[in-house]
């Protein structure tokens, strides 16, 4: 099968979804252009603050987007390119598109409030305290394991070469032994340009919110901040950042995500999502030329089965591609800081609905850079996700004429800088989140306010990678899912309220839930085997199961009374 000819199929689908089907939500739910936003009613320069649409769209788009829609199609393509496909353009249109939409526009109309606001007004305080708990310890982890990761990419100490794997009979093999301490330095150098060119954008960023705030001109502002984006790439690939460890990488990176927790939205946060998004629109851009270019044959099997590798197709699937089809995270972006950002009702449209679908485009680019780089063994590729789109989509660009190893560089770059965007965004909903546990209780002047949320909320995350969050990290896909139940549970009670058809909740809301349920009870059984066989360790098979549990009766729990909601209650 052609890559090239997927790939316009994928991308006509989505853009007659967007007009069609975008468009009968729009008139389904009363999408109302003279209707004042949160954002309008509330302007507070912090949190709410009405945004330019293009800003917006291109914050939303990264915060929703980051690493997920590269990683989850590469790490599900051993069941080949077919299934893949129809998940992400199916869940991306049916599934993915409504429900960020959908948080959005709920949040705008409940006073810029996150899902667990609307849970509490149409089903219940129970279920909001057990659904914001929830999402409070998945971002918790979200936090730990972003901030590792991002840390680790940072750290540029080039890696010890042991001489003993270089000598044979007592003689040193010289020329291997020097080759390899080249590739341990080049590796540091790569490391050094991504934390410089990713401590560049961030006064970039501020320079850009400066302006923005002070003439509100976007287009020449954008001019200037994509221009210096470009040269912050080149300071990176120039001048990386040299013998700088893990260690001090994460203190720097946790004293980060605190100011772009507590500041104001629209000096840090937005801008470098926004100023970010271009790079994505960049790489988007190149990979569909550069695919037209190539015209590369899909060498991946289209299917493997429904089990392969002793991993059933359902739920696998389903859990293992989030961002590109639908991801649970999503609806907390949507309805925690997007919705306190738009100026418009009438833009509710293209910022959920739009980016969501621009999102899956870059999912469907991924498979086919996937598809056609490396066939059936993802292991005989020997490289991560990021290696192989990286490596793939340069190898499309060389068509065109750019250089393979710079155009495989800066998409790697690329990749790397939205970990940092998943990051920050994670940091000031688990921020925000916090803050509606406690808000209204007898504590909450206390642990309502901002500053010591955020405190809390990286703390834990510190004190969660000290312990060894990747114990617990094979659980994040499931519990992720699990987020877009009580999401479209919610949706839907409160659609019923308003004496609105909710049948396009009902569908994702059940599949969703026997996908999550069913990923977890195979978890769980998977770990109690391992655990009985003694192949297993407490501290991560058995510490899996303790978590489990729980996840389930809470799902269970909220589902059950959202039920009872959806059938007791009449419309109004």
């Amino acid at each position: 099968m052609n890559g090239f000819l997927i790939l316009v199929i994928a991308i006509v689908l989505f853009i007659v979804a967007y007009v069609t089907y975008g468009a009968w939500l729009c008139k389904k739910w009363g999408i109302d252009p003279t209707r004042k936003t949160p954002a309008v009613e509330k302007n507070d320069g912090g949190d709410y603050v009405p945004a330019n649409p293009a800003v917006l769209l291109g914050h939303h788009f990264s915060s929703i987007a980051g690493a997920g829609p590269i990683t989850g199609p590469i790490q599900a393509a051993f069941f080949g390119w077919v299934p893949v496909l129809l998940w992400v353009v199916i869940g991306g249109i049916f599934f993915g598109g409504v429900q960020d939409f959908s948080a959005l526009f709920a949040s705008i109309r409940h006073d810029g409030k996150t899902i667990g606001e609307v849970i509490e007004h149409h089903i219940g305080r129970k279920c909001k305290l057990i659904f914001n708990i929830f999402c409070f310890l998945v971002l918790l982890l979200v936090v730990a394991a972003f901030g590792d990761i991002v840390a680790n990419t940072f750290a540029s100490v080039p890696a010890t070469v042991d001489t003993v794997a270089y000598t044979v009979d007592g003689v040193l093999n010289e020329e291997a032994y020097q080759a390899a301490c080249d590739a341990a330095t080049a590796a540091a150098s790569s490391a050094g340009s991504v934390a410089t060119a990713s401590l560049c954008f961030i006064p970039l960023a501020i320079l850009f919110g400066l302006l923005q705030r002070k003439n509100n001109n976007t287009l020449v502002n954008t001019i200037i901040g994509v221009i210096l984006l470009c040269g912050s790439i080149w300071l990176g690939l120039r001048f990386p950042m040299m013998n700088v460890a893990k260690s001090t990488w994460t203190y720097v990176v946790l004293a980060y995500i605190f100011i772009a927790s507590v500041a104001p939205v629209w000096i840090l946060l937005q801008p470098r999502d926004y100023l970010n998004s271009f790079l994505l629109y960049a790489i988007i851009i190149l990979a569909v030329v550069g695919i037209a270019a190539a015209r590369p044959t899909m060498v991946l099997p289209a299917f493997n089965g429904f089990v392969v590798n002793g991993q059933p197709l359902f739920p696998v699937l389903f859990i293992t591609i989030a961002c590109g089809a639908i991801s649970g995270f999503h609806s907390l972006i949507a309805s925690g800081t997007t919705s306190k950002q738009l100026a418009n009702e009438g833009q509710a449209k293209v910022v959920g609905y739009g980016a969501m679908l621009i999102e899956c485009t870059l999912a469907v680019i991924t498979l086919v850079a996937v598809g056609s780089a490396v066939g059936q063994d993802m292991k005989a590729a020997g490289a991560t996700p990021a290696g192989i789109f990286a490596n793939g989509i340069a190898s499309f660009a060389a068509t065109v004429g750019l250089p393979t190893a710079t155009t495989a560089t800066v998409i790697a770059l690329a990749y790397s800088a939205f970990c940092l965007t998943s990051l920050d965004t994670a940091t000031r909903l688990g921020r925000m989140i916090f803050q509606e546990i406690f808000d209204g209780t007898k504590l909450g002047d206390l642990l309502a306010n901002k500053y010591l949320a955020t405190v809390v909320t990286i703390g834990l995350s510190f004190l969660l990678m000290q312990a060894g969050y990747s114990n617990i990290w094979p659980l994040f896909g499931a519990a992720n899912q699990l987020v877009s139940v009580p999401a479209f549970m919610a949706l839907a009670v409160w659609f019923k309220h308003m004496g609105k058809g909710n049948k396009m909740f009902l569908i994702p809301m059940f599949f969703m839930m026997v996908a999550t349920l069913s990923s977890l009870g195979l978890s769980f059984y998977n770990n109690v085997m391992k655990l009985s066989a003694g192949t297993g360790i407490f501290a991560k098979e058995g510490l899996q199961c303790i978590i489990i549990v729980p996840l389930i009766i809470l799902a269970i729990i909220i589902v059950v009374d959202g039920l009872k909601e959806l059938a007791k209650k009449k419309a109004a």
